[in-house]
């Protein structure tokens, strides 16, 4: 892997988390919608990541990790897989007969987005950002060093 191949992986990442912390935002900020555009509570969101192969090299790339697992010349980043809808996790039910929402019972289904949770997944999400951005300035830093050696003083 070329110091130039760095900086598309780096960029990847800094992609990838800021979509994640994007998805992140939407559920913090929907904690608390019981009623969308089709009628339901607002549902949480994941987001998954996947490896990003070269799709000229595809047998060649699986070989080398079949031959290594320690061999990463065969990546070229990280792209968001999908974004999903958590049906693992339970939505609240909160009893609340005044609200307009509430069923003949008096409960109110709210969405399954525990804040802490997210909250938590956001500080994850931005510090691997940070160390994107730290290794994108890393490789930044290795390539222009490496022009200046071949500059006249």
């Amino acid at each position: 892997m070329g110091v130039f191949d760095t900086f598309s992986v780096n960029a990847s990442g800094l992609t990838a988390e800021r979509f994640r912390m994007d998805v992140i935002s939407q559920n913090i900020a929907n904690a608390n919608t019981t009623r969308t555009d089709n009628g339901d509570p607002y549902t949480r969101k994941v987001v998954t990541f996947e490896t990003k192969h070269d799709p000229g090299a595809a047998f060649n790339s699986y070989l080398l990790s079949a031959q290594s697992k320690y061999n990463r010349s065969n990546m070229a980043g990280v792209k968001v897989g999908g974004v999903y809808s958590d049906t693992q996790s339970e939505m609240k039910m909160v009893y609340d007969p005044s609200h307009p929402d509430a069923d003949e019972n008096g409960y109110v289904v709210y969405p399954n987005v525990n804040v802490i949770t997210e909250m938590t997944n956001l500080i994850d999400s931005s510090r691997a950002y940070e160390a994107n951005a730290t290794a994108f300035s890393a490789s930044k830093s290795i390539a222009q060093q490496g022009l200046s050696i071949g500059q006249t003083s």
